[in-house]
Protein backbone atom coordinates (compact mmCIF):
# COMPACT_ATOMS: atom_id res chain seq x y z
CA UNK A 1 0.00 0.00 0.00
CA UNK A 2 1.35 3.71 -0.92
CA UNK A 3 0.83 6.25 1.97
CA UNK A 4 -0.61 9.20 1.62
CA UNK A 5 2.45 11.53 1.22
CA UNK A 6 3.28 8.77 -1.92
CA UNK A 7 -0.18 8.99 -3.70
CA UNK A 8 -0.25 12.34 -3.97
CA UNK A 9 3.53 12.75 -5.23
CA UNK A 10 2.17 9.88 -7.66
CA UNK A 11 -1.14 12.46 -8.82
CA UNK A 12 1.43 15.20 -8.67
CA UNK A 13 3.87 13.52 -11.07
CA UNK A 14 0.82 12.24 -13.37
CA UNK A 15 -0.23 15.90 -13.23
CA UNK A 16 2.71 17.27 -14.46
CA UNK A 17 2.87 14.71 -17.47
CA UNK A 18 -0.39 15.31 -18.38
CA UNK A 19 0.37 19.08 -18.43
CA UNK A 20 3.66 18.62 -20.25
CA UNK A 21 1.55 16.23 -22.86
CA UNK A 22 -1.20 18.79 -23.44
CA UNK A 23 0.93 21.86 -23.09
CA UNK A 24 3.33 20.00 -25.88
CA UNK A 25 0.36 18.80 -28.00
CA UNK A 26 -0.49 22.77 -28.31
CA UNK A 27 2.47 23.85 -28.61
CA UNK A 28 2.70 21.28 -31.73
CA UNK A 29 -0.28 22.79 -33.07
CA UNK A 30 1.12 26.01 -33.64
CA UNK A 31 3.16 26.41 -36.77
CA UNK A 32 4.14 29.77 -38.14
CA UNK A 33 5.74 30.96 -41.10
CA UNK A 34 8.21 34.26 -41.51
CA UNK A 35 5.59 37.23 -40.47
CA UNK A 36 3.16 35.53 -38.00
CA UNK A 37 3.95 34.92 -34.25
CA UNK A 38 1.97 34.20 -31.24
CA UNK A 39 0.89 38.18 -30.83
CA UNK A 40 1.30 39.54 -34.59
CA UNK A 41 0.44 38.72 -37.75
CA UNK A 42 2.78 41.03 -40.50
CA UNK A 43 0.62 41.67 -44.27
CA UNK A 44 1.57 43.91 -46.75
CA UNK A 45 0.11 45.70 -49.17
CA UNK A 46 0.66 48.11 -51.73
CA UNK A 47 -1.64 50.61 -52.98
CA UNK A 48 -1.24 53.70 -55.59
CA UNK A 49 -1.70 56.03 -52.83
CA UNK A 50 -0.21 58.78 -55.78
CA UNK A 51 -0.11 59.04 -59.46
CA UNK A 52 -2.66 58.45 -62.26
CA UNK A 53 -4.60 55.63 -60.05
CA UNK A 54 -4.80 57.36 -56.78
CA UNK A 55 -8.22 57.37 -56.67
CA UNK A 56 -7.77 53.49 -55.36
CA UNK A 57 -5.94 54.41 -52.38
CA UNK A 58 -8.68 54.90 -50.14
CA UNK A 59 -9.21 50.80 -50.76
CA UNK A 60 -5.84 50.50 -48.76
CA UNK A 61 -6.98 53.04 -45.72
CA UNK A 62 -10.25 51.41 -46.06
CA UNK A 63 -8.21 48.12 -45.01
CA UNK A 64 -6.19 49.68 -42.64
CA UNK A 65 -9.23 51.02 -40.88
CA UNK A 66 -11.06 47.36 -40.85
CA UNK A 67 -7.76 45.53 -39.31
CA UNK A 68 -8.06 48.07 -36.75
CA UNK A 69 -11.66 47.40 -35.57
CA UNK A 70 -10.90 43.57 -35.87
CA UNK A 71 -7.34 44.70 -33.48
CA UNK A 72 -9.56 46.62 -31.38
CA UNK A 73 -11.88 43.56 -30.70
CA UNK A 74 -9.35 41.43 -29.79
CA UNK A 75 -7.55 40.14 -33.21
CA UNK A 76 -7.59 37.14 -34.81
CA UNK A 77 -7.04 34.37 -32.20
CA UNK A 78 -5.38 36.30 -30.31
CA UNK A 79 -3.41 37.98 -32.82
CA UNK A 80 -3.10 41.71 -33.82
CA UNK A 81 -2.77 42.07 -37.68
CA UNK A 82 0.33 44.74 -38.32
CA UNK A 83 -0.50 46.17 -41.78
CA UNK A 84 1.98 47.53 -44.09
CA UNK A 85 0.92 49.57 -46.55
CA UNK A 86 3.43 50.99 -49.72
CA UNK A 87 2.47 53.83 -52.34
CA UNK A 88 4.04 52.52 -55.96
CA UNK A 89 1.89 55.59 -58.19
CA UNK A 90 0.62 52.74 -60.19
CA UNK A 91 4.48 52.13 -61.26
CA UNK A 92 5.36 48.56 -61.85
CA UNK A 93 9.23 49.09 -61.44
CA UNK A 94 8.00 50.63 -57.91
CA UNK A 95 5.60 48.21 -57.36
CA UNK A 96 8.61 45.62 -57.16
CA UNK A 97 10.75 47.91 -55.36
CA UNK A 98 7.87 47.93 -52.46
CA UNK A 99 7.27 44.30 -52.82
CA UNK A 100 11.22 43.42 -51.90
CA UNK A 101 11.07 45.49 -49.20
CA UNK A 102 8.01 43.97 -47.40
CA UNK A 103 9.07 40.23 -48.16
CA UNK A 104 13.00 40.83 -47.64
CA UNK A 105 13.06 43.47 -45.35
CA UNK A 106 9.89 44.24 -43.48
CA UNK A 107 9.27 39.98 -43.25
CA UNK A 108 5.38 39.73 -43.68
CA UNK A 109 3.41 36.79 -44.19
CA UNK A 110 1.70 37.54 -47.14
CA UNK A 111 1.19 40.76 -49.63
CA UNK A 112 -2.57 41.00 -49.46
CA UNK A 113 -4.94 42.76 -52.16
CA UNK A 114 -1.66 44.60 -53.86
CA UNK A 115 -3.56 47.04 -57.20
CA UNK A 116 -3.49 47.09 -60.50
CA UNK A 117 -2.82 44.76 -63.21
CA UNK A 118 0.36 46.47 -64.48
CA UNK A 119 1.80 46.32 -60.60
CA UNK A 120 0.54 42.88 -59.98
CA UNK A 121 2.01 41.58 -63.03
CA UNK A 122 5.29 43.06 -62.23
CA UNK A 123 5.70 40.49 -58.98
CA UNK A 124 4.02 38.39 -59.82
CA UNK A 125 7.08 35.66 -60.59
CA UNK A 126 9.10 37.27 -57.41
CA UNK A 127 6.22 36.50 -55.24
CA UNK A 128 5.83 33.29 -56.70
CA UNK A 129 9.78 32.28 -56.73
CA UNK A 130 9.69 33.50 -53.03
CA UNK A 131 6.17 31.40 -51.95
CA UNK A 132 4.66 34.59 -50.48
CA UNK A 133 0.95 34.57 -50.96
CA UNK A 134 0.04 37.46 -53.60
CA UNK A 135 -3.39 37.43 -52.23
CA UNK A 136 -6.73 38.63 -53.18
CA UNK A 137 -5.07 40.57 -55.52
CA UNK A 138 -6.67 43.90 -56.87
CA UNK A 139 -7.45 43.71 -60.45
CA UNK A 140 -9.70 41.56 -62.47
CA UNK A 141 -7.35 39.99 -65.08
CA UNK A 142 -7.74 36.63 -66.02
CA UNK A 143 -4.32 35.54 -65.74
CA UNK A 144 -4.49 35.40 -61.47
CA UNK A 145 -6.73 32.24 -61.86
CA UNK A 146 -3.55 30.09 -62.84
CA UNK A 147 -3.37 27.52 -60.23
CA UNK A 148 -1.03 25.60 -62.34
CA UNK A 149 2.13 28.03 -63.26
CA UNK A 150 1.15 30.78 -59.74
CA UNK A 151 -0.20 28.28 -57.55
CA UNK A 152 1.10 31.66 -54.49
CA UNK A 153 -0.84 34.79 -57.05
CA UNK A 154 -5.11 34.42 -56.57
CA UNK A 155 -7.86 37.08 -57.82
CA UNK A 156 -10.68 38.27 -55.62
CA UNK A 157 -12.95 40.47 -57.81
CA UNK A 158 -14.73 39.20 -60.96
CA UNK A 159 -12.73 39.16 -64.11
CA UNK A 160 -12.66 41.59 -66.64
CA UNK A 161 -13.17 39.33 -69.00
CA UNK A 162 -16.21 37.87 -67.40
CA UNK A 163 -17.64 41.17 -67.27
CA UNK A 164 -17.12 42.24 -71.05
CA UNK A 165 -18.54 38.91 -71.77
CA UNK A 166 -21.87 40.34 -69.67
CA UNK A 167 -21.75 43.50 -71.69
CA UNK A 168 -21.42 41.57 -75.39
CA UNK A 169 -24.14 39.27 -74.53
CA UNK A 170 -26.03 42.32 -73.86
CA UNK A 171 -25.87 44.19 -76.26
CA UNK A 172 -26.15 41.86 -78.73
CA UNK A 173 -29.69 40.86 -77.54
CA UNK A 174 -30.49 44.37 -77.13
CA UNK A 175 -28.50 46.10 -79.49
CA UNK A 176 -27.56 43.97 -82.83
CA UNK A 177 -26.45 46.26 -85.20
CA UNK A 178 -24.55 48.53 -82.81
CA UNK A 179 -21.57 50.50 -83.78
CA UNK A 180 -19.35 50.05 -80.77
CA UNK A 181 -16.42 52.42 -79.93
CA UNK A 182 -13.78 51.25 -77.30
CA UNK A 183 -11.27 53.83 -75.17
CA UNK A 184 -9.17 51.05 -73.51
CA UNK A 185 -6.02 51.48 -71.04
CA UNK A 186 -2.88 50.16 -72.68
CA UNK A 187 -1.76 48.03 -70.34
CA UNK A 188 -2.68 44.27 -69.40
CA UNK A 189 -6.02 45.72 -67.68
CA UNK A 190 -7.45 47.40 -70.90
CA UNK A 191 -6.21 44.91 -73.67
CA UNK A 192 -7.65 41.52 -71.24
CA UNK A 193 -11.11 43.50 -71.23
CA UNK A 194 -10.89 44.27 -75.12
CA UNK A 195 -10.32 40.36 -75.48
CA UNK A 196 -13.51 39.45 -73.55
CA UNK A 197 -14.87 41.60 -75.10
CA UNK A 198 -14.42 40.06 -78.60
CA UNK A 199 -14.77 36.33 -77.60
CA UNK A 200 -17.96 37.72 -76.41
CA UNK A 201 -18.86 38.73 -79.75
CA UNK A 202 -17.66 35.92 -81.83
CA UNK A 203 -18.38 36.50 -85.12
CA UNK A 204 -19.84 39.60 -84.46
CA UNK A 205 -16.74 41.46 -83.32
CA UNK A 206 -16.92 43.57 -86.75
CA UNK A 207 -19.44 45.53 -84.27
CA UNK A 208 -16.67 46.70 -82.82
CA UNK A 209 -16.05 49.31 -84.98
CA UNK A 210 -13.51 52.24 -83.40
CA UNK A 211 -10.57 51.59 -80.40
CA UNK A 212 -8.51 53.93 -79.26
CA UNK A 213 -5.69 53.24 -76.32
CA UNK A 214 -4.68 55.55 -73.78
CA UNK A 215 -1.47 56.03 -71.49
CA UNK A 216 -2.25 56.57 -67.86
CA UNK A 217 0.97 59.05 -68.56
CA UNK A 218 -1.46 61.45 -70.53
CA UNK A 219 -3.03 64.09 -68.39
CA UNK A 220 -6.35 63.77 -70.39
CA UNK A 221 -7.97 61.54 -72.89
CA UNK A 222 -10.37 64.45 -74.65
CA UNK A 223 -8.77 63.90 -78.25
CA UNK A 224 -9.28 60.25 -77.62
CA UNK A 225 -12.93 61.04 -77.14
CA UNK A 226 -13.14 63.13 -80.44
CA UNK A 227 -11.51 60.44 -82.42
CA UNK A 228 -14.04 57.80 -80.78
CA UNK A 229 -17.32 60.32 -81.93
CA UNK A 230 -16.01 60.99 -85.31
CA UNK A 231 -15.74 57.05 -86.20
CA UNK A 232 -20.08 57.45 -85.72
CA UNK A 233 -20.44 54.78 -83.15
CA UNK A 234 -23.66 54.80 -81.05
CA UNK A 235 -22.39 52.54 -78.24
CA UNK A 236 -19.07 53.75 -76.21
CA UNK A 237 -17.52 51.22 -73.98
CA UNK A 238 -15.02 53.04 -71.45
CA UNK A 239 -12.13 50.46 -70.42
CA UNK A 240 -10.91 52.94 -67.70
CA UNK A 241 -9.38 53.86 -64.28
CA UNK A 242 -11.35 56.36 -62.53
CA UNK A 243 -9.26 59.42 -63.39
CA UNK A 244 -9.89 58.95 -66.62
CA UNK A 245 -13.58 57.27 -66.55
CA UNK A 246 -14.57 60.46 -65.04
CA UNK A 247 -12.67 62.59 -68.12
CA UNK A 248 -14.45 60.64 -70.81
CA UNK A 249 -17.94 60.88 -69.50
CA UNK A 250 -17.19 64.67 -68.86
CA UNK A 251 -15.86 65.01 -72.56
CA UNK A 252 -19.10 62.66 -74.13
CA UNK A 253 -21.44 65.41 -72.38
CA UNK A 254 -19.65 68.38 -73.84
CA UNK A 255 -18.99 67.38 -77.49
CA UNK A 256 -22.83 66.36 -77.51
CA UNK A 257 -21.83 62.71 -78.41
CA UNK A 258 -25.03 61.25 -77.30
CA UNK A 259 -23.90 57.03 -77.49
CA UNK A 260 -25.12 54.12 -75.43
CA UNK A 261 -22.15 54.53 -72.66
CA UNK A 262 -20.96 51.56 -70.76
CA UNK A 263 -18.01 51.91 -67.91
CA UNK A 264 -16.68 49.09 -66.14
CA UNK A 265 -17.20 48.03 -62.45
CA UNK A 266 -13.53 49.17 -61.68
CA UNK A 267 -14.97 52.88 -62.53
CA UNK A 268 -18.73 52.72 -60.88
CA UNK A 269 -18.01 53.85 -58.06
CA UNK A 270 -20.72 57.17 -57.42
CA UNK A 271 -18.21 58.90 -55.10
CA UNK A 272 -15.06 58.47 -57.06
CA UNK A 273 -15.89 58.89 -60.33
CA UNK A 274 -19.96 59.70 -61.85
CA UNK A 275 -20.01 62.77 -59.12
CA UNK A 276 -17.49 64.20 -60.05
CA UNK A 277 -17.81 63.89 -63.62
CA UNK A 278 -21.23 65.38 -63.16
CA UNK A 279 -25.14 63.24 -62.41
CA UNK A 280 -25.73 65.26 -65.11
CA UNK A 281 -23.77 63.97 -67.71
CA UNK A 282 -23.83 60.32 -66.69
CA UNK A 283 -27.67 59.76 -66.94
CA UNK A 284 -28.34 56.05 -68.42
CA UNK A 285 -24.93 54.95 -68.37
CA UNK A 286 -24.39 51.12 -67.56
CA UNK A 287 -22.32 49.02 -65.97
CA UNK A 288 -22.63 45.66 -63.66
CA UNK A 289 -21.99 45.28 -59.92
CA UNK A 290 -21.46 42.35 -57.65
CA UNK A 291 -20.90 44.68 -54.62
CA UNK A 292 -23.84 46.84 -52.95
CA UNK A 293 -23.73 50.93 -53.70
CA UNK A 294 -23.49 52.46 -50.41
CA UNK A 295 -25.11 55.55 -52.47
CA UNK A 296 -28.52 53.39 -52.58
CA UNK A 297 -30.78 54.03 -50.21
CA UNK A 298 -32.16 50.62 -50.73
CA UNK A 299 -29.53 49.16 -48.55
CA UNK A 300 -29.87 51.34 -45.21
CA UNK A 301 -31.84 48.49 -43.35
CA UNK A 302 -29.68 45.68 -45.36
CA UNK A 303 -28.00 43.98 -41.85
CA UNK A 304 -24.38 43.37 -43.87
CA UNK A 305 -24.41 47.14 -44.53
CA UNK A 306 -25.86 48.35 -41.45
CA UNK A 307 -22.28 46.45 -40.46
CA UNK A 308 -20.52 48.67 -42.99
CA UNK A 309 -21.87 52.05 -41.88
CA UNK A 310 -21.18 50.90 -38.34
CA UNK A 311 -17.68 50.19 -38.99
CA UNK A 312 -17.57 53.84 -40.90
CA UNK A 313 -18.69 55.35 -37.77
CA UNK A 314 -16.72 54.19 -35.41
CA UNK A 315 -13.39 53.39 -37.40
CA UNK A 316 -13.49 55.35 -40.70
CA UNK A 317 -15.27 58.53 -40.22
CA UNK A 318 -14.05 60.54 -42.91
CA UNK A 319 -14.77 58.11 -45.30
CA UNK A 320 -17.14 58.78 -48.20
CA UNK A 321 -19.86 56.06 -48.01
CA UNK A 322 -20.38 56.98 -51.92
CA UNK A 323 -17.28 55.81 -53.35
CA UNK A 324 -17.19 52.21 -54.51
CA UNK A 325 -13.52 51.58 -53.46
CA UNK A 326 -14.19 51.79 -49.75
CA UNK A 327 -17.08 48.80 -50.23
CA UNK A 328 -13.93 47.23 -51.74
CA UNK A 329 -11.92 47.37 -49.53
CA UNK A 330 -14.30 46.66 -46.60
CA UNK A 331 -15.06 42.86 -48.40
CA UNK A 332 -11.72 42.58 -49.53
CA UNK A 333 -10.51 43.02 -45.64
CA UNK A 334 -13.09 40.91 -44.37
CA UNK A 335 -12.49 38.10 -46.50
CA UNK A 336 -8.77 37.79 -45.85
CA UNK A 337 -10.02 38.57 -42.21
CA UNK A 338 -11.94 34.73 -43.08
CA UNK A 339 -8.93 32.95 -44.67
CA UNK A 340 -6.88 34.01 -40.97
CA UNK A 341 -9.49 32.45 -39.15
CA UNK A 342 -9.74 29.60 -40.74
CA UNK A 343 -5.99 28.94 -40.64
CA UNK A 344 -6.04 28.78 -36.52
CA UNK A 345 -2.66 28.25 -35.16
CA UNK A 346 -0.96 27.27 -38.59
CA UNK A 347 -0.22 30.17 -40.05
CA UNK A 348 2.19 28.98 -42.99
CA UNK A 349 2.10 31.12 -46.09
CA UNK A 350 1.14 27.18 -47.50
CA UNK A 351 -1.98 26.89 -45.14
CA UNK A 352 -2.66 30.14 -46.20
CA UNK A 353 -2.87 29.24 -49.55
CA UNK A 354 -4.92 25.82 -48.86
CA UNK A 355 -7.34 27.66 -47.18
CA UNK A 356 -7.70 30.64 -49.73
CA UNK A 357 -8.75 28.32 -51.86
CA UNK A 358 -11.19 26.45 -49.61
CA UNK A 359 -13.98 29.00 -49.35
CA UNK A 360 -17.65 27.85 -49.58
CA UNK A 361 -20.24 30.06 -50.23
CA UNK A 362 -18.79 32.89 -48.44
CA UNK A 363 -20.68 36.03 -48.54
CA UNK A 364 -18.96 39.26 -47.32
CA UNK A 365 -21.07 42.04 -45.75
CA UNK A 366 -21.18 44.40 -49.10
CA UNK A 367 -21.89 41.77 -51.86
CA UNK A 368 -25.18 41.57 -53.68
CA UNK A 369 -27.62 39.31 -52.55
CA UNK A 370 -26.66 36.10 -54.51
CA UNK A 371 -23.43 36.62 -55.03
CA UNK A 372 -21.14 34.26 -52.99
CA UNK A 373 -17.61 33.55 -52.56
CA UNK A 374 -15.99 30.17 -53.84
CA UNK A 375 -12.65 28.97 -54.34
CA UNK A 376 -11.31 25.37 -54.74
CA UNK A 377 -7.46 24.54 -55.31
CA UNK A 378 -8.39 24.54 -59.27
CA UNK A 379 -10.32 27.67 -59.49
CA UNK A 380 -8.87 31.04 -58.15
CA UNK A 381 -11.77 32.81 -59.57
CA UNK A 382 -13.88 33.92 -55.64
CA UNK A 383 -16.29 35.75 -57.66
CA UNK A 384 -18.02 34.83 -60.72
CA UNK A 385 -21.26 36.52 -60.86
CA UNK A 386 -22.54 40.25 -61.66
CA UNK A 387 -25.73 42.41 -62.28
CA UNK A 388 -26.30 44.79 -64.90
CA UNK A 389 -27.12 47.94 -63.40
CA UNK A 390 -28.44 51.90 -64.98
CA UNK A 391 -27.11 55.02 -63.66
CA UNK A 392 -30.16 56.89 -62.86
CA UNK A 393 -30.48 60.34 -60.90
CA UNK A 394 -27.77 60.10 -58.38
CA UNK A 395 -27.53 56.36 -58.15
CA UNK A 396 -27.79 53.06 -60.13
CA UNK A 397 -30.34 51.19 -60.49
CA UNK A 398 -29.93 46.96 -60.64
CA UNK A 399 -31.80 45.44 -63.23
CA UNK A 400 -31.85 41.64 -64.91
CA UNK A 401 -30.62 38.76 -63.18
CA UNK A 402 -27.11 38.11 -61.14
CA UNK A 403 -25.54 36.13 -63.88
CA UNK A 404 -21.93 34.39 -64.74
CA UNK A 405 -20.00 35.70 -67.26
CA UNK A 406 -18.27 32.72 -68.75
CA UNK A 407 -18.79 32.16 -72.31
CA UNK A 408 -20.54 28.58 -73.27
CA UNK A 409 -18.33 26.05 -75.21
Amino acid sequence: MLSGQQLRIAAFSTAVIAFTVTSGAALAQKKYDTGATDTEIKIGNIMPYSGPASAYGVIGKTEQAYFNKINAEGGINGRKINFISYDDGYSPPKAVEQARKLVESDEVLLVFNPLGTPSNSAIQKYMNSKKVPQLFVATGATKWNDPKDFPWTMGWQPSYQSEAHIYAKYLMKEKPDAKIAVLYQNDDFGKDYLKGLKDALGAKASMITAEESYETTEPTIDNHIVKLKSSGADVFISVTTPKFAAQAIKKVAEIEWKPLQIVSNVSASVGGVIKPAGFENSQGILSAAYAKDGADSQWDNDPGMKKFYAFLEKYYADANKLDGSVVYGYGAAQTMVKVIQMCGDNLTRENIMKQAANLKDFTPDTLLPGVKINTSATDFAPIEQLQMMRFKGEKWDLFGDIISGELSN
